[in-house]
């Protein structure tokens, strides 16, 4: 069997769960960056550090400031080092789908313009949020629920 320089066997095809985890952050990363772009972001010149009084909004429809870009940056980059393990993907999806689900509760919670709505958020930005969470959520805990179990989840106990 041919091995690498190291010594290891050739490592086979990442999972699914590591390479849509991995797509995902990136999208997250694209995003944060997207933010400081004028032109992408219009009213950039409005753009604050946090609060709710920034009009500057990504593609004309999401609220963003400063401190929202690098959440996403933030966001996107752990995302990226989570997604090199099968359990850092999972950790990544679900974890990250149920922060966004809070999120999105957040954002319907609190008076939008008051010194609550600090990250800022909108309308367009709570579906946002509720579509990623649900969407996370269910990747993270449904793809590829055989790898690095040890086992295949679909082979009942009591049968053979």
């Amino acid at each position: 069997m041919a091995r690498d320089v190291r010594g290891r066997a050739p490592a086979g095809p990442k999972p699914r769960i590591q390479a849509v985890a991995a797509a995902v952050a990136a999208v997250f990363v694209l995003i944060g960056v997207l933010g400081f772009i004028p032109g992408v972001t219009t009213h950039y010149g409005d753009l604050t550090f946090a609060g709710h009084h920034t009009e500057a909004k990504l593609l004309g429809l999401f609220q963003v400031s400063i401190l929202h870009n690098l959440l996403h940056l933030l966001f996107g980059l752990a995302g990226l080092v989570l997604a090199r393990r099968v359990a850092g993907a999972r950790l990544f999806l679900a974890g990250g789908g149920a922060v966004y689900l809070g999120l999105w509760l957040y954002g319907f919670a609190i008076d939008r313009e008051t010194a609550a709505n600090f990250i800022p958020v909108n309308d367009a930005d709570n579906w946002l949020h509720l579509f990623l969470g649900f969407g996370m959520l269910v990747v993270g805990l449904l793809l590829s629920n055989d790898v690095g179990t040890g086992g295949r989840l679909d082979t009942s106990i009591d049968r053979p």
